[in-house]
């Protein structure tokens, strides 16, 4: 089994099909779209190819090591992260093509009208571990 993260952009990606934004969604329709993620990741969970996944909010912030005691806190640098991550799921499958498979699924989640967003997702595999040697 490998492990491949998929994930759920807010821009960044070519349009979607139904390129309305989710803040201009009616209540109705964000909940029919939490309830379609829900319902995959509990499908997933019943075969053992679900890991783990989170909505991320827009808010964000960067920091990094600038010396001792000063780490510096920005809103950039530029594509921001937070303005394209809208979340992300693991998922823990055979093959690479099964990978493909549930990413072009959980793109078929429904968005503005109930209809499917078809929205992009980045599918990336997490890197192996690298063989330790014991002499």
């Amino acid at each position: 089994m490998a492990k491949y993260l998929l994930l759920k952009h807010y821009r960044g990606a070519p349009a979607p099909v139904n390129d309305v934004s989710m803040d201009q969604w009616t209540p109705a329709e964000v909940e029919a779209h939490v309830r379609y993620m829900e319902d995959f990741a509990a499908r997933l969970e019943e075969t053992g190819e679900y890991v783990d996944s989170q909505a991320l909010s827009p808010q964000g912030t960067f920091v990094r090591y600038d010396g001792q005691g000063r780490p510096p806190v920005t809103d950039g640098p530029f594509a921001e992260t937070k303005d394209l991550i809208a979340g992300w799921m693991v998922i823990d499958v055979d093959t690479y093509d099964r990978a493909l498979e549930l990413a072009g699924e959980l793109s078929a989640a429904p968005g503005a009208g109930g209809r499917p967003i078809h929205e992009w997702l980045e599918v990336r595999p997490f890197l192996d571990p690298h063989p330790t040697t014991t002499e």
